[in-house]
Formats: C-alpha cells, sequence, structure tokens
C-alpha cells in the first residue's frame, strides 16, 4: 500500500447560498484518512455551515450542521480527530451565504 499525504482545496468565494461545494470524492480503489478540515469564512458576518458525507452505499449524513464560522475568521473543524472515507465517498460544505467559504483539506490516501 502506498500512503500520499495530500491538500485539497475549495474557493468558495463564488459560491451561491445554501449550494453544496465538493470538495473532495475519494478515488476507487483508495481509503482516506482526513486529519484536517479548516473552514476560513471571507465574509464581515458570521455565516453558517453545514458539513455532509455521501457514501458509496448513497447514505447522505451530516458531519457537522450548522456550525457558526465567525466573521472574518478560521475554523478547525477535525481538532485531532481522523475520518475514514472509503471510494466514492464524498465531503461536501454547504454554507448559508453566498461567496463566504474557502476550504482546505488535509488528507493521506492508502491505494
Amino acid at each position: 500500500m502506498a500512503n500520499t499525504f495530500k491538500l485539497k482545496t475549495f474557493d468558495g468565494s463564488s459560491t451561491a447560498a445554501s449550494t453544496a461545494m465538493t470538495v473532495y470524492t475519494a478515488p476507487s480503489a483508495t481509503t482516506t484518512v482526513v486529519i484536517g478540515l479548516n473552514l476560513a469564512n471571507l465574509t464581515s458576518s458570521t455565516v453558517n455551515v453545514d458539513i455532509t458525507i455521501t457514501n458509496n452505499d448513497g447514505d447522505n449524513i451530516y458531519f457537522a450542521k450548522g456550525v457558526p464560522v465567525p466573521a472574518g475568521g478560521a475554523l478547525e473543524i477535525m481538532s485531532g480527530n481522523k475520518l475514514i472515507l472509503e471510494a466514492s465517498d464524498v465531503l461536501e460544505i454547504t454554507s448559508d451565504t453566498a461567496n463566504s467559504v474557502d476550504t482546505a483539506l488535509s488528507i493521506m490516501e492508502q491505494t
């Protein structure tokens, strides 16, 4: 097995409000360990963010719901925890405000 560390980013500066932003889809034949997830608020007001995971069985769950990200601030979601994504699992971020959240996702892919 090969282990590869990666950074996946999503520029949320041109995204409509309440629109899911696909930050990461786990490739086939790959197990992914999420080791960090940082959200940066680009606006001058607090925004609320949902983080969802759709797994390869079609289950769509909230990893976090309605999390406030302070105006001009950032929020580290993982806080030392790990999350395992299997092949075809999808991680999405949704903000209640347009053009408001940049995302940085630190992962390790095992192939």
